[in-house]
Order: C-alpha cells, then structure tokens, then sequence
C-alpha cells in the first residue's frame, strides 16, 4: 500500500472504528498534511522512514512559528496516533513520536458564572417576541442540562420527554446520554414550541425536527448559539464576555458547589474519564477560598 494511502485509511479508521466526527478527521489530516510539507521542505519526503531526531527538528520547528503550546500539543498526539496505527499494522518498526513528552501547561480553571449573575442572563431574555422566547429556552437547556453547544443545536423534537424530565443527548463519539432537566426548562422549552417554534417555522416554510432554530425557521448553528447569548450579555447588566462552554462550566459548578457528587456530575456532562471532571473540584475549592478571605473575621 502507498504512503498516501495508509494515511486515508488511519483517516477512515478513525470515523469507522473510532466513531470520530468529520470535524476531527479534518484535524487530523490536517496535522498529518502539516507534517508533510515538513517533511518535503528538510529533504525527504517520506513519513515511513521519520525517526526520533526528525522528530525534534519538527518540534524546533513549531516552536519557531510560535504556535501556542495546545496547537503543538494537538499536532503531536495527531501524530503519535498516526504513527501508532502504522506499528500496530505493521508498516512502521517504531512510533517515533512515542518518545515525545510535552510539559503540561499551568491548570486553567473553567469560568463560569455566579448564580446572581445567571439571574440577570434570565432576565435579560424575558420577552413576548418568537425570538426571546427562543432564546429563553436557548438559556434555561443550556445552564439546566450542561450539555455541548452542539449537542444542544442537534436536539430534535422526538429527543424530548416532558413526562420523564429528561433530553436524550448525541454526544462525542456517537455516544448517547439522557439527561435530566428541570421545572424552569420543561416550561421555557414548552413556550417556546407553542409560541415561536412554529411560527417562524411556517413564516419561511419550514419543515424539519431540530429542536431550535435561527430566525429564518432552519437548524441554528453553533456560532448562532454564540450570538444569541453575545446579544443576551449586552442586554444584560453583566460586563463579562459569555460563549456556550462557560455555562457548561456554571452547571458542573453550580451542582458541586450543592453537594452533587463528582461520579454524577461526570455523567451528567457527558465526560469518558473522571479526570475531566475534576478541574470543577478545583473551582469549588476557588470560590470557597474566596468567599472565606471576602467574609471571614480572621480570615
């Protein structure tokens, strides 16, 4: 088999075998083209004869261009998987990138909102257009069920279930996942389907069964999400930026900050390892830190 393709194949592995997105394939073969042209601009083009010291050369390399450290990052585990499909088939003797171990960067704490702050989101939505109530509901699934952005643009009718309280979600990976979500939801959600669903649906002659829609009655798209909830922080009285993670970040908060338990919160974001969940450990602990230093006597 040629070069070119055993890399459509390790491309075609990963949405096949490894239930990947297209969207991620497209990273990868992306890192893989990067690594490439590389590859032709230091002599030899030709990724099965790739050793530990072409490697670090590459390694030089992008730090000259100064990506950031998650770009490199990302590029090598693009291509230590790439070259692990080769010795796993046989067609290399080695993972040259098996080598390879970045320094993990500073941990970020998520932001995420207080719940006063999530009162002036909710209020800035109330409204009587299509429009606000979309958005209303757009809010109250968002921060009521902490699931992705496109997770949430991928919800259809028939994933509903008012009777039970609960949303089944298609997440990563093709994984599916029900979700609860509350009285404030259900109500907003209801609203929204008598109230404005349908009349913009029937405005532009649409017919489809995704959930939330733009203005024109079609499937809104995630960065439709980002500016719906850019407009609703101007309308508000809050002066921080918002984008859709940051009230995946507020629900996972919120519900450690109550006393939820690690294990279900982990579920209930969908996470395939606790480790991802535990970052949120480490903001309860901020804000309680914070709150002792802020109000404490003899703190």
């Amino acid at each position: 088999m040629k070069e070119l393709q055993w890399k459509e194949t390790f491309l075609q592995y990963l949405i096949v075998e490894r239930h990947y997105s297209e969207l991620t394939k497209k990273a990868y073969d992306e890192d893989i083209a990067d690594f490439s042209e590389f590859l032709v601009e230091t002599g030899d083009a030709s990724f099965l004869k790739v050793e530990l010291p072409d490697v670090r050369i590459y390694l030089g390399r992008l730090n000259e261009k100064q990506f950031s450290r998650n770009t490199i990052s990302r590029k090598i585990s693009s291509l230590r998987a790439f070259y692990q499909f080769l010795l796993k088939n046989e067609v290399m003797a080695d993972n040259p990138f098996s080598y390879v171990n970045l320094k993990k960067k500073a941990l970020r704490l998520p932001r995420f909102f207080y719940e006063k702050e999530m009162d002036a989101l909710f209020a800035a939505v109330k409204g009587d257009e299509p429009l606000d109530i979309r958005n209303e509901a757009l809010l109250e699934v968002l921060y009521g069920t902490g699931i992705r952005v496109t997770e949430c643009r991928n919800i259809q009718i028939q994933d509903i279930d008012f009777e039970l309280g609960v949303l089944l979600v298609h997440g990563k990976g093709n994984k599916e996942r029900y979700v609860p979500f509350g009285h404030y939801a259900a109500v907003a959600m209801q609203n929204y389907l008598k109230l404005s669903r349908q009349v913009l649906m029937d405005k532009y002659h649409k017919n489809h069964d995704y959930l939330f829609i733009n203005h024109y009655g079609a499937q809104i798209t995630a960065t439709g999400i980002e500016y719906v909830l850019n407009q609703v922080i101007k309308k508000s009285s809050l002066t921080s930026e918002i984008n859709p993670h940051m009230l995946r970040h507020t629900f996972a908060t919120h519900l450690l900050n109550n006393g939820a338990d690690m294990r279900t919160v982990q579920e209930l974001l969908g996470h395939a390892s606790l480790s991802s969940t535990q970052i949120y450990a480490h903001v309860t602990k901020e804000h309680l830190q914070k709150d002792y230093r802020a109000f404490h006597p003899r703190a």
